[in-house]
């Protein structure tokens, strides 16, 4: 092969903590359900309340709604600690990705958000936007907002991926406080919904809760009685199925999805 003609990408060292989820995602009994959601009034509502210092974002009023809603059905984000024991908290903590630049690579850093279902979709955007507003200074910002110990990140990117993997099943993922404090219970993942191709959004992740939100499209679909083209949301639903079975889960997305459609929260 003629190496003049060969394109080699260099990935900073926080790209190997996605490799180590998409490892251990492999092993999780997931429950996931692709859904396509109503959005349209709730795109009114928040249209209505946006002004100059109330610029409030799609995605932080959807962790606002996601917090508020999983605080109504435990164990939905509970992490498995013995053979019959899953652990809830009572404060949601979710994790959402904000793209960084590291070492001239835009990658995604994992934001952690505190307390969300106690904060309103303001609070929230604020927060998100200060994240991204954040440089990258050392390894301790690697997930932002967490509780995490500087010296083992420094360590965790040099050592070999199956000692990295080894520690994150046996020392942390194991442990409910852990999980909570160093990457929160819940993960969602967003690309940006204003895509002119309709799809989900099908992320690997070791959260106890996972939501991917794809795109929202304008289609035909029946509303009152009547066919309306209406925005559309696709969004990915992935639930750990070692801690909450079918029923209970389906409660859960069932709620979820009226909130959304009723643009709960806009007022």
């Amino acid at each position: 092969m003629d190496d003049n003609k060969m394109i080699k990408t260099t990935y900073p060292a926080v790209r190997q903590f996605t490799a180590d989820t998409g490892k251990i995602s492999r092993d999780k009994h997931y429950m996931r359900a692709l859904l396509e959601v109503d959005v349209s009034d709730a795109l009114q509502k928040l249209k209505a309340i946006r002004t100059r210092e109330n610029k409030v974002s799609f995605l932080a009023w959807f962790i606002h709604i996601l917090g508020k809603c999983v605080a109504n059905h435990p164990p939905i984000d509970g992490v498995l600690w013995k053979k019959n024991t899953a652990v809830t908290f009572e404060n949601v903590d979710i994790t959402t990705m904000v793209e960084k630049t590291v070492d001239e690579k835009r990658v995604p850093i994992p934001l952690v958000i505190r307390d969300v279902n106690y904060k309103s979709p303001l609070e929230i955007t604020t927060e998100i936007q200060r994240g991204v507003d954040k440089e990258i200074e050392t390894e301790k910002d690697f997930v932002l907002g967490a509780s995490s110990n500087d010296r083992w990140l420094k360590l965790a990117v040099i050592v070999p991926q199956g000692v990295r993997v080894f520690f994150l099943r046996n020392f942390i993922l194991r442990h409910p406080a852990r999980v909570k404090r160093m990457m929160g219970t819940i993960v969602v993942t967003s690309l940006g919904t204003q895509r002119r191709i309709a799809g989900w959004v099908i992320p690997r992740n070791i959260h106890p809760l996972g939501i991917g939100i794809g795109s929202i499209t304008k289609k035909a679909a029946v509303h009152q009685g009547e066919i309306k083209i209406r925005e559309i949301l696709h969004l990915t639903i992935a639930i750990d199925h070692d801690v909450v079975d079918g029923m209970p889960a389906l409660c859960f997305v069932d709620e979820l999805v009226n909130m959304i459609e009723a643009g709960e929260g806009l007022a």
